[in-house]
């Protein structure tokens, strides 16, 4: 007969009628979280969509590190689903354009959990809020492909960011780019699962999900990837719509009016019959960035392909 096993490795349930144990198998143990106490706060640095996010110091080793709180307010049942997702992708990602999760620490209590990521210096949001010229195209060559390289990683395990930007970007000192805010990631597979449309910062929205797709491909990365290359490229966001009619006006007013032709299947859309859209048939890309060069205009158009079939 086996041993059993010490309290220390029992977890207490409290059930509603008793109470007793269930032993959690060897395998499935996470091993004990180191307390918070351990870290010293310097700073808070932002907030991500589900936590805020300060700058920290590790006092066992000094490492800086960037020290994310889950959110946890409205919560009357333990973690958050959507940290528990963010935990469970950023555990098993490993790239050097990914921002890394190192560790999760405890508070105080076991309702306060937080995440230990590697540190960067700053976000590109605030980076291009500051500098007093654009970047060269040089330099937003060498910046998109880091995001890419990281995009690439991400799809290549099935993952789709969903919610790609410029202050989801982060750069350290030494010019690497981290792609970061994994708080509305999923996982995709075969057969496609359906979705919310209502994810991705409006300004980075891809049409299909103005337009109610419920189907998610990695193409609405892409799409949020053209937006983040076209800032890059103009010091200022490419649609910054007020509302979502206005977001799609903004759409096609840049690249041409949507047509079966073009997008086979744009017209049974969910929401396609509550726009009445302008009749434009250019894609005024090339007015709008008269001194990028062809290699440039062309990734652009490739990132922004209204049907998703086709995206990069």
């Amino acid at each position: 007969m086996a041993e059993p096993e010490p309290e220390a490795e029992q977890i207490r349930l409290k059930c509603v009628r008793q109470e007793g144990f269930f032993t959690v198998p060897p395998e499935h143990r996470l091993g004990r979280c180191r307390s918070v106490k351990e870290f010293e706060k310097l700073n808070r640095i932002g907030e991500g969509t589900y936590g805020i996010v300060y700058r920290a110091r590790d006092t066992q080793t000094d490492e800086i590190v960037a020290l994310k709180k889950v959110r946890m307010d409205k919560e009357k049942d333990g973690v958050p689903i959507s940290s528990l997702r963010e935990i469970t992708l950023l555990l098993r990602l490993r790239h050097p354009n990914i921002v890394e999760l190192k560790e999760v620490v405890v508070g105080n209590h076991l309702e306060s959990i937080f995440l230990v990521m590697g540190y960067c210096e700053q976000d590109l949001a605030s980076l291009l809020e500051n500098m007093p010229t654009p970047f060269s195209e040089a330099q937003v060559k060498c910046i998109v492909l880091q995001v890419l390289r990281g995009l690439q990683y991400l799809h290549q395990n099935f993952i789709i960011h969903r919610d790609l930007k410029v202050s989801n970007l982060l750069m350290t000192d030494k010019g690497c780019v981290k792609t970061a805010d994994f708080g509305l990631a999923r996982a995709c597979g075969v057969p496609v699962k359906p979705m919310t449309p209502k994810v991705v910062t409006l300004w980075y929205r891809a049409p299909e999900l103005l337009l109610g797709t419920t189907t998610q491909t990695t193409s609405i990365d892409m799409w949020a990837m053209g937006c983040v290359l076209a800032e890059l490229l103009a010091h200022k966001p490419l649609l910054p719509g007020t509302s979502e009619i206005h977001q799609v006006d903004l759409i096609v007013q840049l690249l041409g009016t949507p047509s079966e032709n073009i997008w086979p299947g744009f017209s049974r859309l969910p929401l396609v019959s509550q726009y009445s859209l302008r009749k434009q048939p250019y894609n005024n890309l090339k007015h709008r960035f008269p001194w990028l060069s062809e290699a440039g205009l062309r990734l652009l158009n490739l990132l922004f392909m209204y049907d998703p079939k086709k995206s990069l």
